[in-house]
């Protein structure tokens, strides 16, 4: 009979069973999975994201700006100087048109004025004269003003260095001239290429004159007929003037004073209407 039933090494080789194979204990089981832990992006990529999606709005903007035009040059925009100058020309034009419409009005009411008397034809005539409308003939004085060179300084001792205020023209000076030249007897006064009438106002806007709906700048001319040495003399008289004539001679301002013998000035072509302010009801 053999023994190999009875040996203790019977069942060894029974994989599970033998001495070197571990057990689970009663009622215990597997350690879990650990958690997942959430995905973090890198900085470089959220501000890479970032980049483009304002890349893309800034795009977007300016396709819905542009409408197809350029808006990469100030070709397209209209500045201020450009529309005053725009408008100070369109201003000369009409200026120019009324004119010829005037002449025409006139030669229709000479045609049509044979009932009129001698006397009331020679004060509808010295009333044009009087207002300005009619050209002007006689002897003349220029005066020009100008500018100082923008790097000027002080040519005399004792005086300050000039701020920008000191080296331009200015309204007041302007006014000073023309007053001058009204007071000397000018039997007519142009400023720069427009007659000046009763309801004119010189006014400047920084450096440049705006007359009657027109922008001028320096040098300005201003051209008075009647008789020259009253004229001059009208100028050397005035303080306003003579207080000018101080800039003149420290930093520069331009001045200068020319007979012009027989000048003609041109009527006044713009409207006489008044414009005034209404009180709101």
């Amino acid at each position: 009979m053999s023994n190999s039933a009875d040996s203790p090494e019977s069942g060894s080789g029974t994989p599970g069973t033998g001495p070197s194979a571990p057990l689970a204990p009663s009622g215990s089981s597997a350690d879990p999975a650990p958690a997942a832990r959430p995905r973090r992006f890198p900085p470089a990529r959220v501000l890479t994201v970032g980049v483009f999606a304002l890349a893309g709005l800034l795009f977007f903007t300016s396709f819905n700006t542009a409408k197809g035009t350029n808006i990469r040059t100030d070709a397209s925009l209209l500045k201020l100087s450009d529309l005053i100058q725009e408008r100070s020309q369109k201003n000369g034009r009409l200026d120019e048109s009324n004119g010829s419409l005037r002449e025409d009005v006139e030669s229709l009411a000479k045609r049509t004025a044979g009932g009129d008397s001698g006397a009331d034809a020679a004060r509808l005539s010295a009333l044009e004269k009087n207002a300005g409308t009619r050209p002007l003939k006689g002897g003349a004085v220029t005066v020009t003003l100008d500018d100082a060179p923008p790097d000027a300084t002080a040519k005399l001792p004792g005086y300050p260095e000039p701020q920008p205020d000191y080296l331009v023209i200015h309204q007041q000076d302007l006014q000073a001239v023309v007053n001058a030249l009204w007071k000397g007897g000018a039997r007519g006064i142009k400023v720069m290429d427009q007659r000046l009438i009763g309801t004119s106002a010189v006014r400047c806007v920084g450096n440049t004159l705006i007359l009657q709906g027109r922008v001028y700048s320096p040098p300005y001319k201003i051209t008075a007929v009647g008789d020259p040495e009253k004229l001059q003399s009208a100028l050397a008289a005035s303080s306003a003037i003579q207080n000018y004539m101080v800039y003149v001679n420290v930093y520069g301002l331009g001045w200068k004073v020319t007979e012009d013998g027989n000048v003609t000035l041109p009527g006044y072509t713009g409207t006489v209407d008044l414009h005034y302010a209404e009180p709101v009801e």
